[in-house]
Protein backbone atom coordinates (compact mmCIF):
# COMPACT_ATOMS: atom_id res chain seq x y z
CA UNK A 1 0.00 0.00 0.00
CA UNK A 2 1.43 3.61 -1.05
CA UNK A 3 2.02 6.48 1.23
CA UNK A 4 -1.15 7.81 -0.93
CA UNK A 5 -3.22 5.24 -0.50
CA UNK A 6 -3.08 5.17 3.60
CA UNK A 7 -3.24 9.11 3.07
CA UNK A 8 -6.60 8.49 1.36
CA UNK A 9 -7.59 6.06 3.78
CA UNK A 10 -6.68 7.92 6.88
CA UNK A 11 -8.49 11.10 5.46
CA UNK A 12 -11.61 8.93 5.08
CA UNK A 13 -11.55 7.62 8.45
CA UNK A 14 -11.17 11.25 10.43
CA UNK A 15 -7.98 10.50 11.52
CA UNK A 16 -6.24 14.11 11.39
CA UNK A 17 -3.10 12.79 13.11
CA UNK A 18 -2.76 9.92 10.77
CA UNK A 19 -3.20 12.47 7.72
CA UNK A 20 -0.89 15.02 8.81
CA UNK A 21 2.23 12.18 9.72
CA UNK A 22 1.25 10.37 6.27
CA UNK A 23 1.31 13.77 4.10
CA UNK A 24 4.98 14.40 6.36
CA UNK A 25 6.13 11.30 4.83
CA UNK A 26 4.81 11.85 1.76
CA UNK A 27 6.75 14.98 1.47
CA UNK A 28 10.01 13.58 2.77
CA UNK A 29 9.45 10.68 -0.14
CA UNK A 30 10.43 13.61 -2.17
CA UNK A 31 6.35 13.50 -3.63
CA UNK A 32 5.47 16.79 -5.38
CA UNK A 33 2.34 18.81 -3.30
CA UNK A 34 0.10 18.49 -6.27
CA UNK A 35 0.28 14.96 -6.63
CA UNK A 36 0.08 14.41 -2.22
CA UNK A 37 -2.95 16.56 -2.68
CA UNK A 38 -4.49 15.51 -5.98
CA UNK A 39 -3.99 11.73 -4.98
CA UNK A 40 -4.03 11.24 -1.55
CA UNK A 41 -6.30 14.50 0.05
CA UNK A 42 -8.38 14.94 -2.70
CA UNK A 43 -8.54 11.53 -3.66
CA UNK A 44 -9.63 10.62 -0.14
CA UNK A 45 -12.27 13.41 0.16
CA UNK A 46 -13.32 12.23 -2.87
CA UNK A 47 -14.53 9.06 -1.52
CA UNK A 48 -16.34 10.74 1.90
CA UNK A 49 -18.29 12.81 -0.80
CA UNK A 50 -19.34 10.13 -2.48
CA UNK A 51 -20.64 7.68 0.29
CA UNK A 52 -21.94 11.15 1.74
CA UNK A 53 -24.17 11.36 -0.86
CA UNK A 54 -25.12 7.71 -1.12
CA UNK A 55 -26.25 8.27 2.64
CA UNK A 56 -23.47 5.55 3.64
CA UNK A 57 -21.65 8.10 6.12
CA UNK A 58 -23.33 11.61 8.20
CA UNK A 59 -22.48 14.91 8.55
CA UNK A 60 -20.14 14.14 11.59
CA UNK A 61 -18.66 11.46 9.88
CA UNK A 62 -17.78 14.55 7.09
CA UNK A 63 -16.54 17.07 9.55
CA UNK A 64 -14.47 15.06 10.62
CA UNK A 65 -13.05 14.12 7.35
CA UNK A 66 -12.79 17.83 6.65
CA UNK A 67 -10.77 18.18 9.53
CA UNK A 68 -8.10 15.78 8.72
CA UNK A 69 -8.04 17.19 5.26
CA UNK A 70 -7.19 20.46 6.95
CA UNK A 71 -4.50 18.83 8.97
CA UNK A 72 -2.46 17.95 5.46
CA UNK A 73 -3.47 21.00 3.77
CA UNK A 74 -1.85 22.85 6.58
CA UNK A 75 1.23 20.96 5.83
CA UNK A 76 1.27 21.38 1.92
CA UNK A 77 0.39 24.90 1.81
CA UNK A 78 3.39 26.70 2.21
CA UNK A 79 4.70 24.30 -0.68
CA UNK A 80 2.46 24.93 -3.46
CA UNK A 81 2.37 29.00 -2.54
CA UNK A 82 6.30 28.29 -2.84
CA UNK A 83 5.79 26.27 -6.25
CA UNK A 84 3.43 28.55 -7.50
CA UNK A 85 0.79 25.80 -7.70
CA UNK A 86 -2.62 27.44 -8.60
CA UNK A 87 -5.69 26.25 -6.89
CA UNK A 88 -8.62 24.61 -8.64
CA UNK A 89 -10.43 27.61 -8.42
CA UNK A 90 -11.96 30.43 -6.09
CA UNK A 91 -15.43 30.43 -4.61
CA UNK A 92 -17.27 33.16 -2.57
CA UNK A 93 -19.97 31.57 -0.33
CA UNK A 94 -22.33 33.01 1.97
CA UNK A 95 -26.34 32.85 3.62
CA UNK A 96 -27.84 35.80 1.72
CA UNK A 97 -28.94 39.01 3.97
CA UNK A 98 -31.66 38.62 6.52
CA UNK A 99 -30.85 35.07 7.17
CA UNK A 100 -28.90 33.61 9.57
CA UNK A 101 -29.21 29.89 8.38
CA UNK A 102 -25.58 28.58 7.95
CA UNK A 103 -25.40 24.91 8.54
CA UNK A 104 -26.06 24.18 4.93
CA UNK A 105 -23.33 26.52 3.79
CA UNK A 106 -20.70 25.47 6.18
CA UNK A 107 -21.39 21.82 4.38
CA UNK A 108 -20.61 23.11 1.12
CA UNK A 109 -17.93 25.27 1.54
CA UNK A 110 -16.15 22.37 3.43
CA UNK A 111 -16.92 20.06 0.55
CA UNK A 112 -15.37 22.61 -1.74
CA UNK A 113 -12.12 22.66 0.48
CA UNK A 114 -12.05 18.70 0.18
CA UNK A 115 -12.20 19.09 -2.83
CA UNK A 116 -9.37 21.01 -3.93
CA UNK A 117 -10.97 24.70 -4.36
CA UNK A 118 -10.34 28.27 -2.17
CA UNK A 119 -13.24 29.17 -0.24
CA UNK A 120 -14.15 32.78 0.53
CA UNK A 121 -16.56 31.96 3.17
CA UNK A 122 -18.73 35.72 3.89
CA UNK A 123 -20.47 34.02 6.73
CA UNK A 124 -24.48 34.70 6.88
CA UNK A 125 -26.94 37.99 6.32
CA UNK A 126 -24.69 38.58 3.78
CA UNK A 127 -25.80 42.24 1.55
CA UNK A 128 -26.16 41.44 -2.23
CA UNK A 129 -23.44 44.23 -2.50
CA UNK A 130 -20.86 42.16 -0.58
CA UNK A 131 -20.79 38.79 -2.00
CA UNK A 132 -20.13 40.95 -5.23
CA UNK A 133 -17.18 43.15 -3.64
CA UNK A 134 -15.93 39.75 -2.46
CA UNK A 135 -15.75 38.20 -5.61
CA UNK A 136 -13.93 40.70 -7.35
CA UNK A 137 -11.73 41.10 -4.82
CA UNK A 138 -10.38 37.99 -4.49
CA UNK A 139 -10.72 37.09 -8.41
CA UNK A 140 -13.60 34.50 -7.56
CA UNK A 141 -14.96 32.74 -10.55
CA UNK A 142 -18.02 31.58 -8.56
CA UNK A 143 -20.61 32.86 -5.75
CA UNK A 144 -22.86 30.36 -3.90
CA UNK A 145 -25.90 31.65 -2.11
CA UNK A 146 -27.59 29.73 0.37
CA UNK A 147 -31.14 30.02 1.78
CA UNK A 148 -33.31 28.30 4.20
CA UNK A 149 -36.05 31.54 4.63
CA UNK A 150 -38.47 32.17 1.47
CA UNK A 151 -38.59 35.41 2.48
CA UNK A 152 -34.84 35.74 1.56
CA UNK A 153 -35.47 34.43 -1.34
CA UNK A 154 -35.29 37.75 -3.50
CA UNK A 155 -31.67 38.96 -1.87
CA UNK A 156 -30.58 35.74 -4.69
CA UNK A 157 -32.11 37.74 -7.60
CA UNK A 158 -30.42 40.83 -6.67
CA UNK A 159 -26.96 39.49 -6.73
CA UNK A 160 -27.72 38.12 -10.65
CA UNK A 161 -29.07 41.59 -11.32
CA UNK A 162 -25.57 43.27 -9.74
CA UNK A 163 -23.50 41.24 -11.93
CA UNK A 164 -25.81 42.10 -14.76
CA UNK A 165 -25.27 45.58 -13.94
CA UNK A 166 -21.13 45.11 -13.58
CA UNK A 167 -21.17 43.34 -16.64
CA UNK A 168 -19.53 40.66 -14.67
CA UNK A 169 -21.78 37.77 -16.10
CA UNK A 170 -19.79 34.92 -17.57
CA UNK A 171 -16.86 36.05 -15.22
CA UNK A 172 -18.60 34.89 -12.06
CA UNK A 173 -20.62 32.47 -12.14
CA UNK A 174 -23.65 33.02 -9.31
CA UNK A 175 -25.29 29.28 -7.90
CA UNK A 176 -27.66 29.18 -5.40
CA UNK A 177 -28.66 26.63 -2.96
CA UNK A 178 -31.10 26.00 0.16
CA UNK A 179 -33.92 23.83 1.71
CA UNK A 180 -36.82 26.47 -0.04
CA UNK A 181 -35.43 26.68 -3.71
CA UNK A 182 -35.70 25.14 -6.90
CA UNK A 183 -34.02 24.75 -10.05
CA UNK A 184 -37.29 26.45 -11.48
CA UNK A 185 -36.57 29.14 -9.33
CA UNK A 186 -33.10 29.41 -9.89
CA UNK A 187 -33.81 29.48 -13.54
CA UNK A 188 -36.47 32.88 -13.06
CA UNK A 189 -34.08 34.60 -11.46
CA UNK A 190 -31.03 34.17 -13.97
CA UNK A 191 -28.63 32.00 -11.75
CA UNK A 192 -26.32 29.38 -13.61
CA UNK A 193 -27.07 26.77 -11.54
CA UNK A 194 -29.39 25.55 -8.27
CA UNK A 195 -27.29 22.79 -6.33
CA UNK A 196 -29.55 20.66 -4.08
CA UNK A 197 -26.81 19.64 -1.93
CA UNK A 198 -23.21 19.45 -1.43
CA UNK A 199 -22.11 16.55 -3.50
CA UNK A 200 -23.84 18.46 -6.28
CA UNK A 201 -22.76 21.89 -5.48
CA UNK A 202 -18.86 20.41 -5.53
CA UNK A 203 -20.05 18.60 -9.08
CA UNK A 204 -21.55 22.19 -10.39
CA UNK A 205 -18.14 23.78 -9.55
CA UNK A 206 -16.21 21.35 -11.07
CA UNK A 207 -17.75 21.69 -14.25
CA UNK A 208 -17.74 25.25 -14.29
CA UNK A 209 -13.57 25.26 -13.63
CA UNK A 210 -13.43 22.49 -16.05
CA UNK A 211 -11.89 20.44 -13.55
CA UNK A 212 -12.58 16.84 -12.67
Amino acid sequence: MTVLTQLAERLQQGDAMGVAELTRAAITEGLEPKVILDSGLIAGMNVVGARFKSHEIYLPDVLLAAKAMYAGMDLLKPLMIRDGIPSRGRVVMGTVQGDMHDIGKNLVSIMLRGAGFEVVDLGKDVPPERFIQAAVESNAGVIGLSALLTTTMPSMRRVVELTRERQLQGKIRVIVGGAPLSREYAQDIGADAYCFDGTSAVDCVKSIFGVS
